[in-house]
């Protein structure tokens, strides 16, 4: 079966990293987030000849998901305590480094407006994880060890961190808009298992892997 790529967007403490995370871990491909944004930061100083000849080494020995699995994760561009600052160069080979990803391997790719930048695509699966303020606090506040306070402000200054992101490199799109997306899940409601199970029936639907596909903690999932 060809390539696919799903990618997702989402609201700050609503699941959608995790959802992402073993989407990908039960259909046996990478899930790609801060590691393309690294990597992409690293190549971005970088004059075009250099890019392209690091590139080209990256295709001839193993691949970007092995290069990327050295690199450090660039938790600091989730710019918690930030203000949105453009840098349409890093954009770029941001960009760049997903659409080459969506061309050689199925995968999954977290954020990074890559439903955007790979829309022309018939290969890709986009979705949209969102839950209600008081689901994403509770999370935020077990995951991170935090006040409901720190939270609260922690997910004000993360989601319009990311609204304005998309909306510059989107060209005046919205972040939250439902048809920028194929799918659009309430994590609340839906829950986190079945966000996945949600997901992986709709690729199934889509004709992009097939029931054999799915395995959980190594074991084949029984479809009905």
């Amino acid at each position: 079966m060809r390539n696919f790529v799903v990618t997702f967007a989402r609201g700050f403490g609503s699941g959608g990293k995790e959802i992402a995370s073993r989407l990908a871990k039960e259909l046996g491909i990478h899930c790609y987030e801060n590691r393309i944004l690294t990597l992409a930061s690293q190549l971005s100083g970088l004059d075009e000849n250099v890019f392209n000849e690091v590139n080209e080494k990256i295709r001839e020995k193993s691949g970007f998901s092995a290069f990327l699995k050295g690199l450090p994760k660039s938790k600091s561009y989730i710019a918690r305590n930030e203000k949105f600052v453009s840098d349409d160069r890093l954009f770029e080979y941001q960009s760049r480094i997903i659409r080459d990803l969506a061309e050689r391997e199925s995968c999954v790719i977290v954020g990074k407006c890559a439903d955007y930048v790979l829309k022309d695509k018939d290969n890709v699966v986009s979705v949209y994880i969102e839950a209600p303020r008081a689901f994403c606090v509770q999370r935020t506040i077990e995951n991170m060890g935090v006040t409901e306070e720190v939270a609260n402000a922690t997910i004000e200054r993360t989601d319009k961190f990311r609204a304005e992101y998309y909306k510059y490199y989107t060209g005046g799109n919205y972040w939250t808009n439902p048809v920028n997306y194929d799918i659009t899940l309430n994590s609340e409601r839906v829950g986190i298992e079945d966000c996945v199970r949600t997901l992986e029936q709709y690729l199934i639907l889509k004709g992009f892997i097939t029931k054999d596909r799915i395995k959980v903690d190594g074991q084949k999932l029984k479809i009905v």
